[in-house]
């Protein structure tokens, strides 16, 4: 089985007095490319939001991982308040190979500090259809995946208990 070890941030404003995340919208269509000829279909389907997140670079660390991906995927910059946690989870590759892989992402607390979100470079939009704000109170609800969903439990939890 293949190992993978990525890392990811939970991005969080607080704008008129409420909690807010930065979310990605995974692309539609083949092999995970937009398809403009789905379009349509695109805006009636129920979006994949999830956390920016991504493989970890050899020589790299975890949490600048996480910061180079939040950037990359959303277009904002942030900087780091915490680690969250990290999920643990078995995959098979539906591309390729086939292979199973064993995962784990590293998620961080991140507080954003500038950047204007979904200004991201046109190569992203192959990863990325769009990056959008999000309630943070909402996240749970909203995202896509059992451990990212964990991951703005805690993070709403952190901002309500500490001075961020």
């Amino acid at each position: 089985m293949v190992r993978e070890i990525s890392a990811g941030g939970v991005v969080v404003r607080n704008k008129d007095g409420e909690w807010w995340m930065a979310a990605i919208e995974l692309p539609t269509g083949p092999a995970g490319a937009p398809d403009p000829a789905k379009a349509a279909t695109r805006s009636r389907a129920k979006p994949t939001l999830c956390l920016p997140k991504g493989l970890v670079d050899p020589g790299e660390k975890p949490l600048e991982a996480a910061l180079r991906e939040v950037r990359e995927e959303t277009g904002i910059t942030a900087s780091p308040v915490t680690k969250l946690a990290d999920t643990k989870y078995v995959y098979v590759r539906t591309w390729g190979d086939g292979e199973r892989v064993f995962k784990i992402v590293s998620f961080y607390l991140l507080r954003y500090e500038s950047g204007r979100i979904d200004n991201i470079a046109e190569e992203m939009r192959v990863e990325v259809a769009r990056a959008t704000w999000v309630r943070l109170e909402d996240a749970p609800k909203l995202l896509a995946y059992r451990g990212e969903k964990q991951m703005a439990r805690k993070a709403l939890e952190y901002v309500r208990s500490h001075e961020i």
